[in-house]
């Protein structure tokens, strides 16, 4: 079967103050790279956007050391919403991203003691790992992985996958496993579990599924995106309301996760297939700014927003006019490792 998807290319974040925001995750977490960071109007997405075109300032950042950016999102002509409620593990939708690490433990050590943290606790798999939010106090899982572009000083990487909630996790097997063939299955366990204590959540039941993809040997970029980790969380003990109820894409909170498509056509027709039609595509190469490419939307069988990129040109050197032009590349393999770290010429120093 051809692959469809290699790593995680970002997971977008709505927030109120962009540059703000990725002041933390760029001195925190070594999000530093930007592979744009500029103003559009969001003139395909208005079917998330309350039937408005809203113009946005966004930042994605990469760290070079490996794993998948973030995409800072900002409205210029609107204050995001905040949940009415405040979201639960196992509601629906992205409750948390997972950031790798080199060293779990002592990058547990080195964050302020003012940082919002949990203690290290154990996965079903006995690997350590610990909460921490954001500096808008969204969740994150700081989590072992052995999956690396470039180690460059940071004990953390990029993104490496998701906590989603979903109604019925055989449902959402279908389409993360089945359709996008994240299929291997870590584990499914069922029960109360200690490591939600952060949470509040640890006397509560849920089933959990993890969901992985190694690293393989696919995409230009997929050697620094790395393998991926779904982990869904199904609450069993009440009904899990929707993180974006009554919100639009762009409010506060994580409003979407990209996976770095392969070739956008197939899975196009194989997500239609499965019940998982397309409900937005540029249809063609479409400029994100100093990027371009063909984006694409799906929603998951609750409605988690995921997005689609078929990579066609990423800056190198802005201001040179130095681009890396992948459109007519016909192989889908690894880029070689220097062609890819070029990206990294663009990093801020703080």
């Amino acid at each position: 079967m051809n692959k469809l998807i290699s790593g995680i290319q970002q997971v977008g974040i709505g927030v109120p103050n962009a540059n703000e925001v990725w002041k933390w995750y760029r001195k925190t977490l070594g999000l530093n790279v930007p592979i744009f960071n500029d103003e559009a109007d969001a003139k395909l997405m208005t079917n998330y956007t309350s039937g408005e075109v809203r113009r946005r300032h966004a930042i994605m950042a990469l760290n070079m050391a490996g794993g998948g950016g973030v995409e800072i999102w900002q409205y210029k002509n609107r204050i995001p919403v905040e949940p009415s409620f405040v979201p639960e593990l196992g509601d629906l939708g992205i409750f948390s991203i997972k950031i790798k690490s080199l060293d779990v433990t002592k990058f547990h050590g080195q964050l302020m003691p003012s940082e919002a943290k949990s203690s290290l606790v154990n996965s079903p798999e006995n690997h350590p790992y610990f909460w921490l939010n954001d500096c808008r106090s969204n969740p994150l899982q700081i989590v072992p992985n052995e999956s690396w572009f470039k180690p460059n000083g940071f004990l953390t990487g990029g993104v490496c996958g998701a906590v989603i909630g979903v109604s019925d996790i055989d449902k959402a097997i279908k389409f993360y496993a089945n359709t996008l063939q994240i299929d291997q299955i870590v584990y499914d366990k069922t029960g109360a579990f200690e490591d939600f204590k952060f949470l509040n959540a640890h006397q509560q039941r849920f089933r959990r599924v993890l969901l992985r993809k190694d690293l393989g040997k696919d995409g230009a970029f997929g050697k620094l995106l790395g393998g991926i980790e779904i982990e869904l969380i199904q609450a069993l003990d009440r009904k899990p309301r929707k993180i974006f109820e009554n919100r639009d894409w762009g409010d506060a909170g994580f409003i979407h996760l990209c996976f770095d498509a392969l070739d956008m056509d197939a899975l196009k027709t194989r997500c239609e297939k499965n019940g998982f039609p397309f409900t937005v595509d540029s249809a063609d190469s479409f400029d994100m700014g100093e990027a371009a490419g063909r984006f694409s939307y799906v929603e998951d069988p609750d409605g988690t927003l995921i997005e689609f990129v078929e990579t066609h040109r990423v800056p190198i050197l802005k201001k040179f006019g130095i681009y890396l032009n992948l459109k007519k590349r016909k192989k889908q393999t690894h880029l070689p490792d220097w062609m890819v770290a070029t990206l990294g010429w663009s990093k801020v120093k703080d």
